[in-house]
């Protein structure tokens, strides 16, 4: 069967909480970052947090763009590690009722788990224990399927243990050789602070398409302003795009450069805006439409993950994205 985009990422059981700005001073962890935790720290915050659980589903930043793709009407599939556990089990059927096709190896021990909290002010903190996701390794890439796929859609969370490293060059290679298409996402600044170089070169050897927001493109090109950074990217990739929240979203290629405004709604929830703003963009490109509607789409779909809880949408206005299709302007949307 073939396929949009190939997906792959760390596969997180999602537990998500409204917890108070106290809860975080409490729990010791930083308002509004991305933090890895270990087993014991993991066990630790559960407990404290399990009262204010407002939602439970297979998740992870890769899994959310692959539902988006699905979603938006696209074709994807998805490869990642799980424990042998009851998560595990969740997780298969959490991608397969979603319509994305699960490619997933097996491991003992845990199944990685992101606990999303929420504070009132709709701002994420997120604390992650990635579990058995980190094993994945070059014999877990389903070639068959990436090979029959448009898009091969990689972040940049997988960059941080030398197996996935390898699972991730071997799919990019694979990718590169099949006339694949790579995209990669930047993911975090923290992500960005720790691989810098090896990123920059990853990209300038295997990427078509990047992405990230305008923290990630500053910090990866060392730049302050985000058309800067855009610029630098795009020397690097053939299609490089930087999201700046409010101001909407800037694509490039070659010497045109596209302003993507943004689509107003009332923030209740920034979780999962990134991913679903990715999924816009593989959504659009596999179907060939112009960048200036990709972007449009992207940016209509961002939203309204933007305007509820939780980082995935059960449903969207697909009779807007087919106006989107057709250069529709946001407001008319």
């Amino acid at each position: 069967m073939p396929f949009d985009v190939f997906g792959m990422c760390n596969a997180l059981y999602d537990i998500q909480a409204e917890v108070g700005d106290e809860v975080l001073q409490e729990l010791e962890v930083q308002k509004g970052a991305m933090i890895l935790l270990e087993e014991e720290q993991q066990r630790r915050i559960v407990p404290r947090i399990y009262k204010h659980i407002v939602n439970t589903e297979s998740g992870g930043s890769g899994a959310n763009t692959m539902f988006g793709v699905a979603l938006l009407g696209g074709s994807a599939c998805y490869t990642s590690r799980v424990g042998r556990d009851e998560h595990a089990s969740l997780y298969r059927a959490g991608l397969a009722s979603r319509g994305v096709k699960p490619n997933l190896a097996e491991d003992d021990g845990s199944t990685g788990v992101s606990l999303i909290l929420v504070t009132p002010d709709a701002e994420r903190t997120m604390c992650t224990y990635l579990g058995c996701s980190r094993e994945l390794r070059v014999e877990d890439v389903n070639l068959e399927d990436l090979r029959a796929s448009k898009y091969l859609y990689v972040t940049a969370y997988l960059w941080d243990t030398d197996n996935q490293k390898e699972a991730v060059l071997h799919a990019m290679r694979a990718a590169n050789a099949a006339g694949v298409r790579v995209a990669l996402s930047l993911s975090d600044p923290f992500c960005v602070h720790r691989h810098k170089a090896d990123l920059l070169g990853l990209i300038h050897d295997h990427v078509d398409l990047l992405f990230g927001n305008y923290q990630e493109a500053q910090a990866l090109t060392d730049t302050e302003h985000p058309y800067d950074a855009l610029r630098v990217l795009s020397e690097h990739s053939d299609t490089a795009v930087v999201t700046m929240d409010e101001r909407g979203a800037l694509i490039r290629r070659g010497h045109q450069t596209w302003e993507i405004p943004r689509y107003k709604v009332v923030p209740v929830d920034t979780t999962g805006a990134g991913d679903m703003f990715a999924a816009g963009l593989l959504y659009g490109l596999t179907q060939g439409l112009p960048l200036d509607a990709t972007g449009r789409i992207a940016s209509y779909a961002a939203a309204q993950v933007v305007a509820k809880l939780g980082p995935r949408l059960e449903e969207i206005d697909l009779p807007a994205i087919e106006r989107l299709k057709n250069g529709a302007p946001l407001s008319d949307v």
